[in-house]
């Protein structure tokens, strides 16, 4: 288990003016951060056009759930960049625990979940064809037989996993799932000026990258993602729920593990898009990003930030928007019986 960053800073403003270069910023920038990768590819899990074909279908599958009203679509939704505008959604039978966050870049973390309970895609995929929060089937047979009587999706898995005899079954509806979420790599301007375009990013962006550097944001949101490649307790120095408002106070890794330094330990979230996939947080208490950004500064690095130095950063983070590659941006036509 990757260990949790403490970052301590003191209690300070900074002031952007532009007194460096666009060629120091970028080195600086290449220092954190790296493009994204086309893919994120799985040594367990091979990603094929007829794995990616299949597992498309089956994340828009309702007929996945119990009761044939829940998808991975729901609650991460096209519209909303594949996460949720809910606080929290309802699965099949149950409400979930926490925030549904976009699934787009997510195969690249180092964990999946807010509490680091699935290792990754393909685990949360299969986990959540029993789970009550999730689209609640008694047992993995339950769902097998159910495409099992689709003569389309049959020939499907047959493509898809051409060396088995009986492919229909829950692991391979996992990783087919997860060999298309391996494929939502969304690059962005972001991307363009860490390749050596200084132009992609406007200068009011760059001072926000700046500021997002030398303010310690960075310490967490790092690496290709901007984040999901650690742990970190939420509260540092002062308890989240006291500027979140959160109506429930989550123990966060705690429920896993049962250990006291656990308390309110969360996978750093990923900011990908973040400008895109309100609202914030894993209960989703926080509707707008000004308000997150204030918050975070003010309870992980105790800084407090003044109304510029947040627009600041917000404008960094809305070069992290990027286009989702156009053949998703529709749904499929999904098998009939």
């Amino acid at each position: 288990m990757k260990k949790v960053l403490i970052v301590s800073l003191a209690l300070a403003t900074t002031v952007i003016s532009k007194d460096y270069s666009d060629k120091d910023l970028l080195k600086q920038a290449q220092n954190y951060f790296s493009p994204l990768p086309k893919t994120f590819p799985s040594k367990d899990n091979e990603i094929t056009k007829e794995k990616v074909n299949l597992g498309r279908l089956l994340f828009f599958e309702r007929r996945l759930s119990t009761n044939d009203m829940i998808s991975c679509a729901t609650c991460h939704a096209i519209e909303y960049y594949y996460s949720s505008p809910a606080a929290r959604q309802m699965g099949a039978l149950a409400l979930q625990p926490r925030n549904a966050p976009t699934v787009l870049n997510s195969a690249g973390q180092f964990v999946q979940h807010w509490i680091g309970n699935r290792k990754d895609v393909e685990d949360q995929a299969l986990q959540s064809l029993t789970g009550p929060a999730a689209f609640g089937n008694k047992s993995k047979e339950e769902v097998e037989n159910k495409l099992k009587f689709i003569p389309e999706y049959v020939e499907l898995f047959k493509k898809a996993f051409p060396n088995e005899n009986d492919p229909v079954k829950a692991e391979n509806i996992a990783k087919a799932i997860g060999a298309f979420e391996r494929t939502l790599s969304t690059p962005s301007r972001f991307d363009e000026f860490l390749k050596g375009n200084t132009k992609a990013l406007t200068e009011k962006e760059k001072k926000g990258l700046k500021l997002f550097m030398e303010v310690g944001c960075v310490s967490c949101h790092n690496g290709s993602l901007l984040g999901g490649n650690t742990y970190q307790k939420f509260g540092i120095f002062q308890p989240y729920w006291n500027y979140t408002k959160s109506e429930n106070i989550d123990e966060g890794r705690y429920v896993v593990t049962k250990n006291e330094e656990d308390k309110y330990v969360f996978k750093v979230p990923i900011l990908r898009n973040v400008m895109m996939t309100a609202p914030y947080f894993h209960d989703g208490s926080v509707k707008n990003i000004e308000d997150a950004i204030w918050i975070m500064a003010k309870v992980q690095l105790n800084k407090e930030l003044n109304k510029e130095q947040v627009e600041f950063i917000k404008s960094f983070l809305n070069s992290l928007t990027g286009d989702i590659p156009k053949e998703y941006t529709k749904p499929p036509i999904l098998p009939t019986q």
